[in-house]
């Protein structure tokens, strides 16, 4: 799924992956989508090479919140799953129809287990920033990951050299202050973790 990301970025995974795993580039849009037909000709190609199969179900599985649900909802051409721009969205599993033997499976999200930091399981966006205890903590992980350039761009803020500073700047132009005129650290750092 493409739609996030810049072209350059999308053709170096496209041309990475694709050494190893059949792979190609998929923008999830409704009205506007890019390489839904590729995808729906490989899904024909399938059914067709076992026609001993009654029916053939074909599962979306990945972290929360990666766009399993907008795949299906894309190449259904209407709205058939949930979306949501927060992690765990999708509860249950839920099969699409989308040809007369091929069944689309959504499901929740998974995290494998592994030896993430807690930082590094916020920036893959499988906690709910809301849910975070003091999400601020996780800000200069996200300044580290993300060049200052970009930031200044997104947010529309300079001038600041630490996490707490980029915060307050932040928190000042989005008049997210709380009495006194303190900047609301923790609600200006869950909008930066979304």
């Amino acid at each position: 799924k493409c739609d996030l990301v810049p072209t350059w970025v999308t053709k170096r995974w496209v041309r990475k992956l694709s050494a190893e795993y059949p792979t190609l580039a998929f923008h999830a849009h409704l009205t506007k989508p890019f390489g839904k037909g590729a995808l729906i000709q490989l899904l024909r190609q399938f059914a067709l090479l076992h026609p001993e199969k009654k029916q053939i179900s074909v599962g979306l599985i990945g972290y929360p919140n990666a766009g399993k649900s907008s795949i299906i909802n894309t190449l259904r051409s209407k709205k058939v799953c949930n979306v949501a721009p927060i992690p765990g969205e999708t509860k249950i599993w839920q099969y699409v129809t989308l040809f007369k033997r091929v069944f689309l499976i959504d499901c929740p999200g998974v995290v494998y287990p592994n030896n993430d930091s807690e930082s590094e399981i916020v920036m893959k966006g499988v906690v709910r920033a809301e849910k975070l205890e003091s999400p601020e903590d996780y800000i200069p992980a996200v300044l580290e990951r993300v060049k200052k350039e970009y930031l200044q761009r997104i947010y529309g803020v300079s001038g600041w050299e630490t996490p707490e500073e980029f915060l307050v700047a932040l928190a000042i132009k989005r008049g997210r202050l709380v009495r006194g005129g303190e900047p609301d650290f923790r609600s200006v750092s869950q909008r930066v973790i979304y």
